[in-house]
């Protein structure tokens, strides 16, 4: 059988073209974000920095990690410089950490081997964890590349506005919606505007629910408000359901609080974070400790830490050890309660450890 074509993507008028990015740019003079600290910005790594961040988390979240980030990493050369363990810490509660990993792995390879971020979007992708979207971003804020940011506010703009009828769980719709999207780019030195203001239109009035169409500046222009059902666009079928995981923390602690810490797999949960030892079952905890030690073993308050698509049930089970407990283990080191601070741990493991400090 001959190959499925994809359907070509929608083609823009041109008199939609002009009339949209020209709305939009007097919308964003008048109303558009203007309190977010990584706006207006033409520095290349102030602006990785923050779509890095952006990324699945609220602006509300970023804020004070952007600056607490900028103000321990006020360049891309001190960032690459400074130890992972380090960048993770500072992290810390922000979630998804192959991020961090990547951003620091991206750091490194801008320093070492390029001396400076690349100028185009096609070049920025080949760096770690930059997809298309970020590479996009700092291409047109920085150097007013026409390059079409496609991140979850912009994909729903545009397929509101043509009224896009494909399912965007495909990937040949998401091609031809994005092909949509560049076609309606305004020229070059409009670029850093348009791309704010697309962005401000999405996170602030093109809500996904209940959007704002009485405050639109293209509301007039929108296939999807002419039909009277924005809410129905964009078409995504598949839908990520919530799981929830019940894991069990060894917690070895000393009586000069000192803590015993293993460093996670980079795949998985807390990826590449110092933890307490995780186990599936209670009954995998209790194997690795000593029946001398099973006495001084507490089982504490279960708690709920909820992931993005995930709710974890944690049961931490604190042993007071002994020097000899520890070997027992064949990975991970003692920390001093001093230590703790500086080194990547995943937020409810941190704030486990400083609640029974404070």
């Amino acid at each position: 059988m001959p190959a499925r074509l994809s359907p070509p993507a929608p083609v823009v008028p041109s008199r939609l073209k002009r009339q949209f990015s020209a709305h939009l740019l007097a919308w964003k003079t008048a109303h558009g974000r203007s309190d977010l600290p990584w706006q207006n910005l033409r520095d290349p790594y102030r602006v990785w920095l923050s779509e890095i961040m952006l990324q699945q988390t609220q602006v509300s979240t970023v804020r004070d990690y952007y600056q607490r980030f900028l103000q321990r990493f006020p360049t891309v050369h001190d960032l690459a410089a400074a130890p992972l363990d380090e960048v993770l810490g500072l992290w810390s509660g922000l979630g998804y950490y192959s991020r961090a990993r990547n951003l620091h792995r991206c750091a490194q390879q801008v320093v070492h081997d390029l001396g400076n971020f690349p100028r185009s979007a096609r070049q920025l992708q080949t760096l770690p964890g930059i997809g298309a979207s970020t590479a996009a971003a700092i291409a047109s804020f920085c150097f007013e590349e026409r390059a079409a940011i496609f991140d979850g506010n912009v994909q729903r703009v545009v397929a509101r506005l043509l009224a896009f009828q494909d399912d965007l769980a495909r990937a040949p719709a998401q091609r031809q919606l994005l092909q949509a999207a560049e076609q309606l780019l305004p020229a070059a030195d409009c670029m850093p505007a348009y791309s704010q203001a697309i962005m401000d239109l999405g996170a602030t009035v093109c809500l996904p629910r209940q959007p704002r169409c009485g405050f639109c500046p293209v509301q007039h222009l929108c296939d999807a408000q002419r039909r009277g059902e924005p809410e129905s666009y964009p078409l995504r079928s598949r839908a990520l359901k919530r799981s929830s995981q019940r894991l069990w923390l060894l917690w070895l602690a000393r009586p000069d609080g000192s803590v015993w810490l293993e460093r996670r797999p980079e795949r998985g949960v807390w990826g590449g974070l110092h933890c307490l030892p995780v186990y599936d079952s209670f009954e995998q905890l209790q194997a690795v400790v000593p029946e001398a030690a099973r006495a001084r073993m507490t089982e504490e308050p279960a708690f709920m830490h909820a992931l993005t698509h995930r709710d974890l049930h944690l049961h931490p089970v604190r042993v007071w050890a002994s020097a000899r407990l520890a070997p027992v283990l064949t990975a991970g080191q003692w920390w001093p309660e001093d230590a703790l601070s500086g080194l990547g741990l995943p937020a409810p493991v941190r704030r486990l450890l400083q609640e029974t400090t404070a």
